[in-house]
């Protein structure tokens, strides 16, 4: 069973820094992308950052230059380095992978989500 479990959420103030991590267990094939996701109350879930397992990123352009995105394929861990924190930042982010299993289809997973909130 393929799982991600997201942690170093928190309440942070603004221009604080928070780390997130996301470990993967149950993943015995490469992920081809693996990122953060993050949704605010009433608003829509939203790409924050994501890796390739070549190494390509992307981001929105809202974290450009804040944010940094980095993995371990060995430890199937995805981290999300986030400096210059802004009250826009607060969401509940959620861990993301997408891969093919053997013999499968292309699939996404998710983990809980961790809540972020950052105090004016």
């Amino acid at each position: 069973q393929v799982q991600l479990v997201e942690s170093g959420g928190g309440l942070v103030q603004s221009g604080g820094s928070l780390r997130l991590s996301c470990a993967g267990s149950g993943i015995i094939f490469n992920l081809d992308v693996m990122g953060w996701y993050r949704q605010a109350p009433g608003k829509q879930r939203e790409l924050v950052a994501s890796m390739t397992s070549d190494g390509d990123t992307n981001y929105v352009d809202s974290v450009k230059g804040r944010f940094t995105v980095s993995r371990d394929n060995v430890k199937k861990t995805v981290y999300l380095q986030m400096n210059n924190l802004r009250p826009e930042d607060t969401a509940i982010y959620y861990c993301h992978a997408g891969g093919t299993p053997p013999f499968g289809n292309y699939r996404d997973y998710w983990g809980q989500g961790t809540q972020v909130i950052v105090s004016s």
